[in-house]
């Protein structure tokens, strides 16, 4: 049953499909906002995968690549997530959205502002809460994952992933190069120390750890240097790959909290 309330969230990647997934299942009604090659390497826990593929099941939940205003109400009428390619969010321009979240995760501010939506709340550093938006929701593991922010930002980025088994930087593998990647093995996999997974103009992607390929970024994608392109899962569960993780669910409770909270407020 919905209640109406309807939120924008910018970017369907992992962490943004979180979100996208509780509020959904919440009785929000949510459009996703998504760039015209997204650089997601979870790719089957990803809603942003609607935009190349037309559409994207994760847990149940049904995402699917609309072009038209009019097919957003459509789709949420039949109980499927409208995902637009509008990487400004020019919508806002002519839809009102009761919410707005930024899970862009790019580190920065890329033009969200508190007078797109009544309640406007983003994920991760790069945001001054009470300044750029309402609400900042911390993202970094630990302690505080999860927390709203009111004043003032999130931690700074550590530039390190997050420990699993005691692992951190060897898990994330990064492009060799710039240029085209060519992925040799897929998501899901079991993968050795050492192994390739594709490679980038010529050059060899290797993984550093034994574990499953949790992420990978679409074969075919142009990649910068540097860039995070893969995701070795130590743990080595199979289903870890097509769930929404423990840290993604962490952070879409902070914004179902983040909402209700502005929304009893009065905003």
């Amino acid at each position: 049953m919905s209640h109406g309330i309807k939120v924008a969230v910018r970017s369907g990647g992992d962490l943004g499909t979180a979100i996208i997934h509780k509020l959904h299942r919440s009785g929000f009604k949510v459009l996703v906002l998504e760039t015209e090659n997204p650089l997601a390497i979870r790719l089957k826990v990803a809603f942003s995968e609607a935009v190349s593929e037309g559409s994207a099941l994760v847990e149940g939940i049904e995402a699917q690549r609309i072009e038209e205003i009019r097919e957003i109400e459509e789709s949420w009428e039949k109980g499927i997530i409208p995902v637009l390619v509008d990487p400004e969010a020019d919508i806002l321009n002519s839809l009102s959205f009761d919410v707005v979240v930024d899970a862009v995760m790019a580190k920065k501010n890329l033009g969200t502002h508190r007078k797109m939506a009544p309640i406007t709340i983003a994920l991760g550093p790069g945001f001054v809460a009470g300044t750029d938006v309402d609400i900042v929701i911390e993202t970094n593991r630990g302690h505080h994952l999860g927390r709203l922010i009111f004043e003032g930002s999130a931690e700074p980025d550590t530039g390190s992933p997050g420990d699993i088994m005691g692992i951190t930087d060897q898990r994330v593998i990064k492009a060799p190069k710039e240029g085209i990647l060519k992925a040799t093995k897929k998501i899901g996999d079991l993968v050795k120390r050492g192994e390739k997974i594709g490679e980038v103009e010529g050059s060899p992607v290797i993984t550093e750890i034994d574990g499953v390929l949790r992420g990978l970024i679409k074969d075919g994608t142009y990649v910068t240097k540097s860039l995070k392109i893969a995701d070795v899962d130590p743990r080595g569960k199979l289903e870890y790959c097509y769930t929404i993780s423990e840290k993604g669910r962490n952070i879409a409770g902070g914004v179902l909290e983040a909402i209700l909270l502005m929304k009893n407020q009065g905003r």
